[in-house]
């Protein structure tokens, strides 16, 4: 028997399947972001626009759930902040780096998050937490080893990516202690944080992430990001909406389909170099993230037995 407001085994289907739907979906966001490039906004530009498109296509649930948000509104702002940071960095660093290099540090969350629950929340340091640890640093130093000298990030797109994994951990601990915020103001303040601070660095850096885009390239890039927006709204709830009805093991076991599909397809359609390192920084990662999603479920489940 199930206690009211506890999801059933059947319950638990359709947030399942929509949480792998959205982190199989975010896997391939590589993909329209660069074609935008390819149409001629560079660099930061084809993320602010998407993010733009985005935020006028989320008004409806703006409006919505301006109530609560003007209620919660730092707690809000600072999920927002700190999300929409992680996929500004992220989005940006696509197309300044390899995209296998992207994806796999940014995918090195389990290492920030295991040192911000220590660090904030107080957390054990369990066995199974420091070999996702030593699994984790281990994909880190295969990634960015090159045959030669410090295994160091080697651009500024490495740099935003590995940022961008740490605003990711620490956005999803600021939406654990605000358990209370909706999916729709959720949403929202991931796009508004991602515009923001994109538009940040585009004043910051200057040309430096990309010249203003001309109005020929707006025009042509216009069609790919409108569809691009909307292939985004409905990936933000597949990612959001689940998370709050699943265990966290249960999530970042889900989510592992964004690493598989990001990185199948990256080395299919990019292009780019996939060899030994890159290929055992990829199991490395995802035995991180593994052995901290099932560890602690294989521990309790010894200690019933003993």
């Amino acid at each position: 028997m199930h206690s009211a407001g506890q999801p059933t085994r059947r319950g638990l289907l359709f947030p399942s399947v929509g949480l792998f739907l959205g982190g199989a979906m975010w896997g391939a966001i590589w993909i329209p972001i660069r074609a935008i490039e390819h149409a001629g906004p560079q660099s930061a530009w084809p993320g602010f626009l998407l993010y733009v498109c985005t935020a006028v296509l989320l008004l409806p649930v703006l409006v919505r759930s301006w109530s609560q948000i003007r209620q919660n509104f730092w707690a809000v702002a600072s999920c927002g902040l700190l999300t929409g940071m992680a996929f500004s960095f992220y989005a940006t660093s696509l197309l300044l780096t390899d995209v296998v290099r992207a994806i796999l540090l940014f995918y090195l969350t389990p290492i920030w998050g295991t040192i911000l629950g220590v660090a904030v929340l107080s957390e054990r340091l369990t066995l199974w937490r420091a070999l996702a640890l030593v699994a984790g640093l281990g994909g880190l130093l295969a990634v960015l080893w090159d045959g030669g000298g410090v295994p160091w990030p080697r651009n500024t797109g490495d740099w935003l990516a590995l940022a961008s994994g740490v605003a990711w951990a620490a956005g999803t601990l600021q939406l654990h202690r605000n358990p209370s915020i909706s999916v729709g103001s959720q949403v929202v303040a991931f796009a508004w944080g991602s515009l923001v601070v994109t538009g940040g660095l585009i004043v910051v850096t200057g040309d430096a992430l990309g010249a203003v885009p001309m109005r020929s390239e707006l025009g042509a890039a216009f069609p790919l990001v409108l569809a691009t927006s909307l292939y985004m709204v409905p990936m933000l709830f597949l990612t959001i909406w689940p998370a709050r009805l699943l265990t966290p093991g249960r999530v970042g076991l889900l989510l592992m389909s964004e690493v598989i599909v990001a990185v199948g397809t990256a080395f299919w359609l990019s292009g780019e170099p996939f060899g030994m390192r890159e290929a055992i920084g990829t199991v490395l990662i995802l035995s991180s993230a593994l052995i901290e999603v099932l560890g602690p479920v294989f521990g309790q489940r010894k200690r019933r037995v003993q």
